[in-house]
């Protein structure tokens, strides 16, 4: 106990320089934090939102008026024409699926410019060999990618991949499960838009944006983005949200892709709104300054597991894109132990022990801290991943940052040489 008490001082003091050394990034990310909560706000003025709004419906939900003016909220804040905003929609994952068996069609060509898709998009596309399942592979649609540079989306290589039947080309903002996959600004998917409508003018841009909204001043559909979705469990949610996902973009597409959701022909016209959708109102006002409380709480982690001898990704003090704090431990223990102290310090379950275990959507056993009052929400502080080499946990999230502060503190001692 003695040991671990200094040791936990010690760390309180590398703490402290990684604070001071990060005084400039904090007010960037809170800069940034202003402007966009001055964008929801205009938006939330502009439609008048009242606590009429708030109220729960029924049934086929037939004139909701909470629900549609959420969704214009939605589609003005990301720059989209239209939105779906759900509870129906169960998570990001769900939220891409509906994309994409909306848009594509058989002997289409599904193609990603980002590498490999995040682990619970494989099933969906086909990538984890099964058949017979539904997924785009079983109905005919062709696939392909394309790696990433360092530096970003390879341009040239995007060049040869595009075919006459390229119909959607997916672009992965956030790592996902990849320490050495850098995650994408705002600049660089609208290169990469810009790149792709030269090439190939017909067919529709779909930018995964989970762990990235309110990270910079702007989203997806404002750089040409033509769909864009994500989960409220995560960043548009701010930690308010009970469940559910988004989707904005063009209104066309948005047609489209909610004949999948619901049905053909019935759409976005239905769609009770049976949670209270306070939440979800009251999630995406505060969400810029969630989003920047979880990015701070990365910068802190990446400083005190770098100082500690942690290869970490990004690096401390360079600028972030996603909430998602990449730390690679090379064992197995080390990595688990850090997932567990995570929890012990957690708000909710810290007296439970999380062990490795295989959970839906993923091929090998995942290390889950996520002791959150939203089961799974990555806003809130978690830290996950594969156990697997070379054993890299992913730490995301943090309502308040005072909160992750204590909690990196003993994650970081009980691993600490």
């Amino acid at each position: 106990m003695k040991k671990m008490i200094n040791k936990a001082g010690k760390i309180e003091q590398i703490a402290k320089r990684v604070e001071k050394r990060s005084a400039d990034l904090f007010a960037e990310i809170d800069a940034t934090a202003r402007i966009n909560t001055e964008k929801v706000l205009r938006a939330m003025r502009c439609l008048k939102v009242s606590d009429n709004d708030f109220r729960t419906t029924t049934g086929y939900g037939y004139g909701d008026q909470g629900r549609d003016k959420l969704e214009k909220l939605f589609a003005g804040v990301m720059g989209g024409e239209a939105a779906l905003v759900r509870g129906q929609i169960a998570s990001g994952t769900h939220a891409l699926a509906c994309s994409l068996f909306g848009l594509l069609r058989p002997g289409d060509h599904l193609l990603s410019i980002t590498g490999k898709p995040y682990n619970t998009l494989h099933p969906v596309i086909g990538l984890d060999g099964s058949s017979g399942t539904g997924s785009l592979r079983d109905w005919g649609i062709e696939y392909s990618e394309v790696g990433l540079l360092r530096d970003g989306v390879n341009i040239a290589a995007v060049t040869g991949a595009i075919r006459n039947n390229t119909k959607v080309v997916l672009i992965q903002r956030s790592r996902g499960y990849r320490f050495d996959r850098p995650s994408l600004s705002l600049a660089a998917v609208d290169r990469a838009i810009s790149a792709v409508r030269a090439l190939k003018a017909d067919c529709w841009c779909l930018v995964d944006n989970c762990y990235c909204e309110f990270v910079e001043d702007g989203e997806p559909p404002a750089v040409g983005a033509d769909v864009c979705a994500g989960s409220l469990i995560k960043n548009p949610g701010g930690g308010l949200a009970p469940c559910g996902g988004y989707i904005v973009g063009r209104y066309e597409l948005v047609e489209k892709i909610a004949g999948r959701l619901v049905a053909p022909g019935i759409g976005r016209g239905v769609g009770c709104t049976s949670l209270d959708n306070r939440l979800l109102f009251q999630g995406l006002f505060i969400a810029s300054h969630v989003t920047a409380q979880a990015l701070k709480s990365a910068i802190l982690a990446a400083g005190l597991m770098e100082e500690l001898g942690f290869a970490v990704s990004p690096a401390p003090q360079e600028r972030r894109t996603d909430i998602v704090q990449a730390i690679r431990f090379g064992t197995a223990d080390k990595m688990i132990g850090f997932c567990q102290a995570i929890q012990s310090w957690s708000p909710v379950d810290s007296f439970l022990t999380i062990e490795p275990a295989f959970l839906p959507g993923y091929g090998v056993p995942v290390v889950m801290a996520a002791g959150t009052f939203v089961q799974g929400a990555s806003i809130e502080l978690s830290a996950d991943g594969p156990v697997e080499p070379p054993y890299v946990a992913y730490l995301q999230g943090a309502l308040i940052y005072e909160h992750a502060r204590l909690a990196l503190i003993a994650a970081a001692a009980a691993v600490a040489p």
